[in-house]
């Protein structure tokens, strides 16, 4: 376990103060780490900014640069037991998720944009200007911030890293304060594969480290992803100081079941969807739009399937739901659950914290409230938390407008057997991603990010390259 931060190729410990990395699961602390003061915030950006102009990585040629990803994949993949152990450690998701989804994940950016290193081509354009030639070509944007969240700390990570090597940029990482462990591990990882010191740092701390390094001068890009409230104070800054910037924020996903769905499919992707990591996923489907002839079966089926699911440390390979990844967190959820009580929707299931042997945790009984309407807050409001809402509908003419009622747009959900229906709702519904009859899947050819206020700019696919490069356009004289 790494607990230093990671500076120009070298670990360094606090000269200011420290925090705590606590295990959700126990809420014993696991490692104290350094709270990044303002002169180590600007070390790491120096470090970077001198990394991208000397050009070590950025000029490095393509194949190697891709060579060195490629070394990082393998060499994570071969740890990845190991990184799933901290992971769950440090953020509670089961070692199904943690082992099967989240570093395998990883592994798979790496080598898809390893695959992009060497085909970051520009364009030539015939010009109605006469005797000259036209071309462009895709340039690094220099040193870019990396400011990720607490839900999925390594895959999301990956997510916003391997495109702004690929392209040959410098970073400076700040994980959040809650689940820095296994972003400070990946340094070993990236050191072994070959990148240069100084192109990789991390800093940690709390949200003081994260507005000092948007703030930063020499920082070209911002990459954030979080919650809606800090991703509009950063694009603020960013706004003022012209850089560029992309956002994943919020959610809160429709999941619309058609009269004619197969009940039965969709409560099982819905629950896969909805209580993915303890319901700690921006694009969990949390409110379900169903026909009301069949809303009562619908949630009373959810709701004991629901009931059911085994609460526990994310190191038991039987517990179905690990804890929530902090006291905050789960204060949070269940002040949401007691506003649904009050605002009169029909609690199911759940709806407290877990006691006995999981008291000390930070474990909330996956919750189910039926009867849900439109203005509640339960319905608009993102929870971040095993918090699920059936709203019956009687006009399916209603459905996309009722679907965009919120102020966000990530992701949403459709289950029909009219494959009409489901694609004209999916043209539809504002949201970033759609999913037609299936649980939410991802996969790092295919682009990824919000409208509306869940964000601005797209991760995975060639996005991603577009998002960490410039354009620049050179005119040669043919005279």
């Amino acid at each position: 376990m790494r607990t230093e931060m990671f500076v120009d190729g070298k670990w360094i410990g606090a000269t200011g103060g420290t925090f705590a990395s606590v295990d959700p699961a126990t809420g014993e602390v696991l490692a104290e780490l350094p709270e990044a003061t303002e002169a180590e915030v600007n070390a790491a950006v120096d470090a970077a900014a001198r990394a991208f102009e000397s050009a070590e990585w950025a000029g490095m040629l393509p194949a190697a640069r891709a060579h060195v990803l490629l070394k990082a994949a393998d060499l994570l993949a071969a740890r990845t037991a190991e990184f799933a152990q901290l992971e769950t450690r440090d953020q509670g998701q089961p070692l199904a998720i943690s082992a099967g989804f989240s570093v395998p994940n990883a592994v798979e950016h790496f080598r898809y944009y390893a695959g992009w290193v060497t085909k970051i081509t520009g364009i030539t354009a015939p010009l109605s200007v006469p005797n000259v030639d036209y071309r462009t070509r895709r340039e690094p944007l220099g040193v870019c911030a990396l400011i990720t969240p607490w839900n999925f700390p390594l895959m999301i990570l990956v997510w916003k890293l391997a495109p702004a090597l690929a392209t040959g940029n410098t970073v400076v990482i700040k994980p959040a304060e809650q689940t820095p462990l296994t972003t400070l591990l990946l340094a070993e990882v990236l050191a072994e594969a070959g990148v240069p010191a100084g192109v990789v740092n991390i800093v940690t701390g709390g949200p003081e480290v994260g507005k000092a390094l948007v703030r930063h001068p020499k920082v070209a890009k911002i990459s954030f992803t979080g919650s809606t409230a800090v991703g509009r104070e950063i694009a603020s800054e960013a706004g003022r100081a012209l850089k560029k910037v992309s956002l994943e924020l919020g959610g809160k996903a429709p999941s619309i079941i058609d009269a004619d769905a197969d009940l039965d499919e969709a409560i099982e992707g819905n629950l896969m969807s909805g209580l993915l990591n303890s319901g700690q996923v921006c694009a969990a489907a949390t409110r379900f739009y169903v026909d009301r002839k069949r809303a009562d079966e619908f949630a009373s089926k959810v709701a004991a399937i629901a009931g059911s699911m085994k609460l526990g440390s994310g190191l038991d390979e039987t517990s179905q739901l690990g804890p929530l990844v902090s006291l905050e967190q789960l204060e949070q959820v269940d002040r949401y659950v007691q506003i649904g009580r009050s605002e009169g929707a029909d609690l199911l299931t759940g709806g407290s914290r877990a006691d006995g042997d999981l008291a000390n945790g930070f474990f909330y009984r996956p919750t189910v409230f039926g009867n849900v309407t439109q203005n509640m807050r339960i319905a608009r409001e993102e929870i971040f938390g095993p918090v699920l809402a059936v709203l019956p509908y009687d006009d399916a003419d209603d459905l996309a407008s009722r679907a965009n009622d919120t102020d966000y747009g990530l992701a949403a959900y459709i289950w029909s057997r009219d494959i009409g229906t489901a694609n004209r709702l999916a043209h539809q519904v504002k949201a970033g991603t759609v999913w037609i009859n299936m649980p939410p899947l991802l996969d790092a050819g295919a682009a990824w990010g919000g409208m509306k206020a869940s964000g601005m700019g797209r991760e995975m696919g060639w996005a991603a390259i577009e998002d960490f490069t410039e354009v620049k356009s050179i005119w040669t004289s043919l005279a």
